[in-house]
C-alpha cells in the first residue's frame, strides 16, 4: 500500500504548508450565525463539496469525520452539537492532528460558544477505525475515499458501517469519473493522493456503498469537479470529474439491492387509485420523489397517465425516502 505512504506525505505537506492546488479549496466555508471561521482554516478547506447538511443535524448527534485536515467541517458539525467529544475527528497525519488542534484554538478564540473539548481528535486510520461499534449517528468524509485501492475502499466503507449505530447516516462528498480513468493514471500514486486518478464511475461506487451494507442511498448533488485534459494526461479524449454528495443509511439492503433516490419523480394523473411497486399509494397531480427501483417500474408501465422524469442527482429529501 505505498499510495498511502505517498498520501502520508502529501497531506504531511498541505498541513504544514497550505497546498493551493490539492483537491478543491475554492468553495467558501457555509453561512452559519454566529460562526466566524479562522483564515488559516479556511485556508485547508481539502475537500470536493460538503459533508454538512444543515437540517439534519441535532444536538444530541454523536459524529465521526475522518480525515480532519484543517478541522473546517469538524468545525461546522460542532457548530450544531456544542458538548464535549460530540465529534470524534480521526487522521493518520500527525502534522495535519497538529495543525487542526492549533485551528480549534483560534477557532475558540473567534467564537464565544466554541470550545476546544467540543471536538474529540484521535490518531487513526479509516481502514482501522478508533472508534467502538455502533457508537456514532453520524459518519462523514470528503475527498478521502477515492484514494482508496479496490480492498482498501471496502474495508473504510465496513468499517463507517461498523460504528454508526442502526439507522446512522454516512455523509460523502468524494470525486467520481464520467468513464474509466486508464491504468496508467490510477497506477500514478502522486495522482491518487491528490485525488485526481483514483475515482469510480457513478455506478460502482454506488455499488460499493450498497455492497458494504448500506440500504438506502440518496444523492445530494452532482457537481464538475475537475478535467483530466488529454494533453497533460496522456489520453485519448478528456475525462470530467465530478463531486458526488449523498447520504447513505445503515438499513438492511432490500433484495435486488439498495434503494437509490437520484431526483427522480413520477406524477400521476389519472382517475383511479393508484399504487406503486412496494404497495404505496401514489399521490395525484403532485411531482412524487422515488427511487430509482420504482421510476424504472413505471417505466416499464409505459402508462399514459403517468410521467416519470429524468435524476435530477440533487435529492432533497432525508430518512430514506418514500420507497422505504
Amino acid at each position: 500500500m505505498s499510495y498511502l505512504k505517498i498520501t502520508h506525505e502529501l497531506y504531511k505537506e498541505a498541513a504544514l504548508t497550505p497546498q493551493a492546488s490539492l483537491c478543491c479549496i475554492s468553495q467558501p466555508s457555509r453561512y452559519l450565525p454566529g460562526l466566524t471561521v479562522p483564515t488559516a482554516m479556511s485556508e485547508m478547506n481539502y475537500g470536493c463539496g460538503t459533508t454538512v447538511h444543515l437540517g439534519e443535524l441535532k444536538p444530541q448527534d454523536t459524529i465521526l469525520y475522518v480525515g480532519v485536515g484543517g478541522g473546517l467541517e469538524a468545525l461546522e458539525f460542532a457548530y450544531f452539537t456544542r458538548r464535549a467529544a460530540s465529534v470524534i475527528a480521526v487522521d493518520r497525519v500527525p502534522e495535519m492532528l497538529a495543525k487542526a488542534r492549533s485551528n480549534f484554538k483560534l477557532a475558540e478564540e473567534a467564537n464565544s460558544w466554541f470550545q476546544s473539548a467540543f471536538i474529540d481528535l484521535r490518531e487513526g486510520d479509516a481502514l482501522d477505525l478508533p472508534v467502538a461499534d455502533e457508537s456514532v449517528d453520524v459518519a462523514a468524509q470528503n475527498c478521502l475515499f477515492n484514494i482508496f485501492e479496490g480492498e482498501d475502499l471496502n474495508r473504510a466503507l465496513l468499517e463507517m458501517h461498523r460504528v454508526l449505530k442502526p439507522g446512522g447516516r454516512l455523509y460523502i462528498s468524494d470525486p467520481i469519473a464520467s468513464q474509466p480513468i486508464p491504468e496508467h493514471l490510477r497506477q500514478n500514486e502522486r495522482l491518487r493522493a491528490m485525488c485526481l486518478s483514483g475515482a469510480l464511475s457513478y455506478e460502482d461506487y454506488l455499488q460499493q456503498i450498497s455492497g458494504a451494507g448500506f440500504g438506502t442511498i440518496e444523492i445530494r448533488a452532482r457537481r464538475p469537479y475537475r478535467l483530466l485534459d488529454k494533453e497533460r494526461y496522456s489520453l485519448t479524449e478528456n475525462i470530467l470529474l465530478e463531486s458526488l454528495e449523498l447520504v447513505a443509511y445503515k438499513q438492511p439492503v432490500p433484495e435486488g439491492g439498495a434503494r437509490i433516490f437520484a431526483g427522480e419523480t413520477i406524477i400521476y394523473f389519472g382517475k383511479e387509485r393508484l399504487w406503486d411497486d412496494e404497495g404505496s399509494i401514489v399521490p395525484r397531480d403532485i411531482p412524487h420523489p422515488v427511487c430509482q427501483k420504482t421510476a424504472a417500474y413505471f417505466r416499464r408501465l409505459e402508462r399514459t397517465d403517468v410521467v416519470v422524469t429524468a435524476p435530477t442527482y440533487h435529492y432533497g429529501g432525508s430518512g430514506g425516502g418514500c420507497c422505504c
